[in-house]
């Protein structure tokens, strides 16, 4: 830990300065409009008895507007100027208390029309206005406010400004909050503690790297301020971006450190970056901690932990954690069933996802827009889109609007199908409904693009996003990293994590998978081994994802000695083999045909109560295929089908497979047939595998009727589909038929490039001279 703690958090407090207008500042809001009271507002005891009876009568129901220039005149008639000004500031901030905030406006506008009042603005008020156009969405309003008021004399202090920074915050502005800090600093402003940590937070929201986060606490620092409890509390958010667990801990401990007590904020703060970094023990340690200190948890606090489990994968936990809540008498909300749904929706358990949306309607919890996010991905991931777009439409119906969310996941669930027309449809779409594409949005697209193998498209969303001022984090690194890892492009991999180090991103477990990823994608053995080493020394950390990331690559690489390496290593330091995991070892001893192996590894998942998920049945599938038995694969395709579960595109290809492998086209074709909706639609793999079985049969005539059907079904022909017949051409001394099918290709595919023809007659060209050599 000794690079992170290099720059310590600590210093001596410094001098107490001159007492401020907000006393005790933690945040604006708080101070401004002491948000977490229910009684009347603070400031009342600062009302004279002629400003208390002004208030009153403002804030009753029946006042009528109209009468308004009757009786603010009556705050002039008993008042030196400086109990007027705080009048003024108690009345405006008690309208914004009761949410009167157009009457609050008003006030402030009828105050500065007068020629003799512009004085009674002080900082005070002006930061209560900002604050509450903030609150109202205004924040340009806000803005051009405090340009006009600079215009016309009236200085601006350091309340005005951090208001501002806070309202840009609030409404998701991130950038234009750090403008404003940076402004206030040309100016001679000096940023206070509020400033720093409305700031910190910003940094938070944004994704900072670590390293430009710590150097805010040292500008803050040398500003003679010391953090605060609220300092500390953002500061462990900050490390949610990140899944920076391990800096969170130290800035835990440094708070006791402080002389600080942990509060609410920081158990809840610290279970939130646990929950992100998918650990759930350290979160339930943290709570049993709370616990012992007197804290009750709360329906935040399991929220927290309910969403660690979640993300570990641990969904019958997570259900345990929502029985305890009521077992507690804290009633689980939306959020809870939210994060529940979302859970089962990513583990593809659609009938446990769709009980706990009932459940969630008979508690009387209302959907909000993250149910409905989770509900468009749920039948999005499984290509269900007239149900996605039922959802789409019940937004509306429930007084919902779409947010950034619902745009990222329907990119995300159209690039997960390969749908790239569609990706680029609703990116233009989200902009056209008004919504700036953020970070979150390009790295989606950039996935997305990745996923539908548009790998220019990903690249040119990663420029545009670079060209938006939008700051690359560590999830847009890696969503790069994850695209040309897809390509085995491990050169291009290799200058992106050394980019991003040298811009104070620290790389996590997810890019160095994407790392070995494209290692084994590229046929980089000997790098993805000399990796390996590196984290089995321990010269990389690896936990969990790490480790089950060799078993994959490795059994990917058909490297069973170093397969069964990683798989003993996660055995051996304790982590729970998953079905992934697990599916790997039947991937490898499957592909090997080892079938002692494939049923001591059955037999593990049935005695773990691990679920068999549909990459279980897929690669016992693969493996008949391969063998004598081979039309056993479809036997346990309507296997699948009695229980259930839904067959994806990999399920019938494999028997597909089998079956032209094995010659017996009519099979394979009675499967084609089946593949409709609800099942899968036949993909580029699907045709090509009838395309090269019809080639290598010499059928050619049968091969380019296939490639011809494909095209009129909207499946584009790959380098593969051309390769098989060209391939066999060859095979069978036909030369002149390949070079004829070549140059007539236009005929059959009219969006064939002409480079792809020149890489056809090369490709000839190679293979005949070495038929002549």
């Amino acid at each position: 830990m000794a690079e992170k703690l290099a720059l310590p958090l600590l210093l001596p407090t410094p001098p107490p300065p001159a007492k401020p207008l907000f006393p005790n500042p933690n945040t604006l809001q708080h101070i401004i409009f002491n948000e977490n009271s229910s009684s009347s507002p603070p400031s009342n005891h600062r009302l004279s008895s002629q400003g208390h009876q002004i208030l009153q009568t403002l804030i009753d129901p029946s006042f009528d507007s109209n009468r308004f220039d009757e009786v603010l005149p009556h705050l002039f008639e008993q008042h030196t100027s400086s109990p007027l000004s705080w009048d003024i500031l108690a009345i405006i901030k008690g309208l914004g208390f009761n949410n009167k905030f157009d009457l609050a406006l008003s006030v402030f506008d009828w105050v500065r029309s007068r020629h003799d009042c512009v004085s009674l603005l002080h900082g005070s008020v002006i930061a209560v206005i900002v604050s509450i156009l903030g609150r109202m969405g205004r924040v340009s309003h806000a803005a051009s406010l405090l340009h006009n008021l600079e215009s016309e004399g009236v200085e601006i202090d350091v309340y005005g400004y951090t208001s501002l920074i806070t309202a840009y915050a609030n409404n998701k502005r991130y950038k234009e909050a750090l403008k404003v800090f940076s402004k206030m600093k040309e100016v001679g402003c000096e940023p206070n503690l509020i400033t720093f940590n409305a700031v910190l937070n910003v940094y938070g929201k944004m994704g900072m790297p670590w390293t430009k986060i710590i150097a805010l606490v040292q500008d803050m620092k040398s500003h003679g301020l010391a953090p605060d409890l609220c300092t500390y509390n953002t500061l462990i958010s900050c490390c949610r971006a990140g899944s920076l667990y391990e800096e969170a801990l130290d800035i835990f401990e440094e708070i006791k450190l402080a002389g600080l007590t942990p509060d609410m904020v920081t158990y809840n703060a610290l279970l939130d970056v646990y929950g992100k970094s998918r650990r759930p023990k350290e979160a339930m340690e943290v709570l049993k901690q709370m616990e012992s200190n007197g804290f009750c948890p709360s329906i935040v606090t399991y929220n927290s932990l309910i969403s660690a489990y979640v993300r570990g994968g641990l969904l019958e936990e997570a259900m345990e954690l929502k029985t305890q809540m009521g077992e507690k008498g804290i009633r689980p909300d939306v959020y809870t069933y939210t994060t529940l749904l979302s859970g089962f929706v990513n583990a593809r358990k659609q009938e446990f996802a769709m009980e706990a949306f009932e459940e969630m309607r008979a508690a009387g919890c209302k959907p909000n827009i993250c149910t409905f996010n989770a509900l468009i991905k749920m039948y999005g991931d499984r290509g269900k889109f007239e149900e996605m777009q039922k959802v789409f439409k019940e937004i509306k119906v429930c007084k919902c609007s779409p947010d950034i969310v619902t745009w990222n996941t329907l990119l995300a669930v159209f690039g997960q199908n390969g749908l790239n027309s569609e990706v680029s449809g609703v990116f233009e779409e989200m902009k056209r409904a008004g919504f700036v594409p953020e970070r979150d949005t390009f790295n989606t697209l950039i996935s997305a693009y990745g996923r539908c193998g548009s790998f220019d498209q990903a690249m040119a969303a990663y420029k545009r996003m670079l060209e938006a001022g939008v700051a690359p984090g560590l999830s847009t690194y890696n969503a790069v990293l994850a695209v040309l890892a897809r390509g085995g492009l491990w050169e291009q991999c290799e200058k992106v994590l050394a980019e991003m180090k040298d811009g104070g991103c620290k790389p996590n477990e997810v890019t160095y998978s994407c790392l070995l990823h494209a290692y084994v994608n590229g046929k980089e053995v000997e790098r993805m081994n000399a990796l390996a080493e590196e984290i089995y020394s321990g010269a990389i950390k690896a936990h969990a994802v790490l480790l089950k990331t060799l078993v994959l690559v490795n059994s990917k690489a058909y490297l069973l000695a170093e397969t069964e390496r990683a798989f003993l290593e996660i055995r051996k330091r304790g982590i729970s083999a998953d079905i992934t995991i697990l599916n790997a070892m039947l991937s490898i001893y499957g592909k090997k045909k080892m079938v002692s192996k494939i049923n001591e590894i059955l037999s593990f998942i049935y005695k773990s109560g691990l679920t068999v998920s549909l990459a279980t049945y897929n690669s016992l599938m693969y493996m008949y295929s391969r063998s004598e038995n081979f039309q056993k694969s479809e036997r346990i395709l309507r296997e699948i089908l009695e229980k259930g579960v839904d067959p994806d595109i990999v399920s019938y290809n494999i028997v597909i497979y089998a079956y032209c492998r094995n010659g017996m086209m009519e099979e394979a074709k009675r499967i084609f047939k089946e593949m409709k909706y609800p099942a899968p639609f036949p993909d580029v793999v699907t045709y090509n595998t009838f395309v090269a079985t019809y080639a290598s049969n010499s059928m050619f005539v049968e091969a380019i009727d296939v490639v011809q059907y494909m095209i009129k079904q909207g499946c584009k022909p790959n380098k593969s589909t051309y390769n098989s017949i060209v391939d066999w051409y060859c095979k069978l001394n036909l030369r002149d038929e390949a070079f004829n099918f070549v140059q007539t290709l236009g005929n059959l595919d009219p969006r064939v490039s002409e480079e792809e023809k020149s890489r056809l007659l090369e490709r000839i060209a190679k293979k005949w001279s070495q038929v002549d050599s």
